[in-house]
């Protein structure tokens, strides 16, 4: 079946002189497995040799009873990540490390690069042979080709700055480890602490599991240094830019107890569902999330509305990512697995429906069928941003833009295909007065189609780019 949600391409995780840095490393990425649920891999380091574990799947499934022992060391560099169709190998798993002029360095990268396709091209030309599909190898490809003599510093600037489009990164050396974000800024890379030792996440879900204290965001177009000293270095290469970080890790992507660009993730979905209730009032019985993405709008739109918030879908927590399916005994087996109707609570009510997004709207034609069939008197879907027309290229797998619906058809004729009662989407506008920004703060090219960053692998929109991270 199809995805019918956008996927995160990974999530990054690094300890630095820590005892236990590898199973810390691999509880952080736990913390993180949303952010990428087909790869897992953890790098430790002793004296610049480097120990890695690597697995497709899950991280409690590669890491069941694993010795950390085979993981010495006192520094960790993780990652969790999504593959596109075809790629889900162990060699396009990070992080990804290569023996340099310099000694061995590993990478870890969340984003896609804009580039990727004519860098490669530029590289090979020149004679590097590429090993994996993961763009993230054109890092370590322009760092071979820095030499030994070059300070670190030095040599990851000259590499970072022919780059273009998203990409946090972490790269770990014999002596240091460097994280940085892009120039404007599209996903998340924090830092924090436990005692003396330096922790960097993507997400700061991953602090709360560790103890750790978040110290702050690594800024957009920041290239933070940490030495064996303990020497804490900041460098901005890139220049003066505008910062636009992706709004949909707001709409969707982030644990809700996340803080991501300075803000608390659940109070701004909070907020969201306020917004869609000023906007779009209705007259209701109950407020039915579907969950879990769509829980704390649902809530939000609740207390604006002072319409009842209920439970009306209730989610199986124990339905893993792949599973057989019936092609004809069990009709829409998938969604049924996943979501079951709270019949006694739904029946004979007029639901107010809240969920994050509709990507191609067959889960959603399939979960209000399923409601009306429990006896819902009429069910009104009430998105929590507004409708997405466009991919994105900046580190998030998407369809092509003829498989969005809003991109192909109006919201009558989406109402119509998903046959509710009433459906509307939360403006642009009060997307960023949820977030407390002014329009065009945020990358929103998912929802109105303004990319900060050119494409340049001579594809066309509709078209996926590269491969992801």
């Amino acid at each position: 079946m199809a995805f019918d949600k956008f996927k995160e391409e990974c999530g990054l995780m690094a300890i630095y002189r820590h005892k236990e840095a590898s199973n810390l490393c691999h509880l952080g990425l736990h913390a993180q497995q949303h952010r990428g649920q087909e790869g897992v891999g953890v790098i430790s380091q002793v004296d610049g040799k480097f120990h890695a574990h690597k697995g497709i799947g899950l991280v409690s499934d590669n890491f069941a009873d694993f010795d950390f022992k085979k993981l010495p060391g006192d520094v960790a560099l993780g990652h969790v990540r999504y593959s596109t169709a075809g790629d889900q190998d162990i060699v396009n798993v990070q992080p990804l490390v290569s023996e340099l002029s310099f000694g061995n360095v590993a990478v870890a990268h969340n984003g896609n690069l804009t580039n990727f396709d004519e860098m490669k091209e530029v590289l090979k030309k020149e004679g590097a042979i590429f090993s994996s599909n993961a763009d993230s190898e054109i890092v370590l490809h322009l760092l071979s080709k820095e030499p030994a003599s070059s300070p670190p510093i030095e040599a990851l600037i000259s590499a970072v700055t022919k780059i273009e489009g998203a990409f946090s990164l972490i790269v770990l050396f014999k002596d240091r480890i460097f994280a940085l974000r892009d120039k404007h800024g599209f996903r998340p890379l924090s830092i924090g602490k436990i005692g003396d030792s330096y922790v960097f996440a993507s997400e700061t879900c991953a602090f709360g599991i560790l103890g750790a204290k978040f110290i702050r965001d690594i800024k957009p177009g920041e290239i933070v240094e940490l030495t064996d000293e303990g020497e804490l270095k900041s460098y901005f290469p890139f220049g003066n830019n505008k910062s636009t970080p992706c709004i949909f890790e707001h709409v969707y992507f982030a644990r809700p107890n996340s803080k991501i660009f300075g803000r608390q993730v659940y109070k701004t979905r909070l907020q969201m569902g306020r917004e869609l209730a000023k906007e779009n009032p209705v007259e209701a019985d109950l407020v039915v999330p579907v969950p879990d993405s769509g829980v704390p709008a649902a809530l939000g739109y609740s207390q604006e509305s002072g319409i009842e918030f209920q439970l009306g879908l209730i989610r199986s927590h124990y339905v893993g990512r792949t599973f057989i399916e019936p092609k004809q005994s069990i009709r829409d087996f998938g969604v049924k697995i996943k979501h079951s109707p709270n019949d006694e609570i739904i029946e004979g009510k007029r639901l107010v429906l809240i969920d994050d997004s509709i990507v191609r709207g067959t889960t959603s034609k399939k979960l209000i069928n399923m409601l009306k069939k429990a006896g819902a008197k009429e069910v009104h879907l009430m998105i929590s941003s507004p409708p997405i027309t466009d991919p994105c290229y900046y580190g998030i797998d998407t369809p092509e833009k003829s498989q969005l619906i809003a991109a192909n058809k109006s919201i009558e004729e989406i109402r119509e295909y998903l046959e509710v009662d009433s459906l509307t989407y939360l403006s642009v506008e009060g997307l960023y007065k949820s977030v407390e920004s002014d329009v065009g703060s945020y990358c929103d090219a998912c929802f109105t189609g303004n990319r900060p960053v050119k494409i340049k692998s001579g594809k066309k929109d509709s078209e996926q780019l590269g491969m992801f991270s």
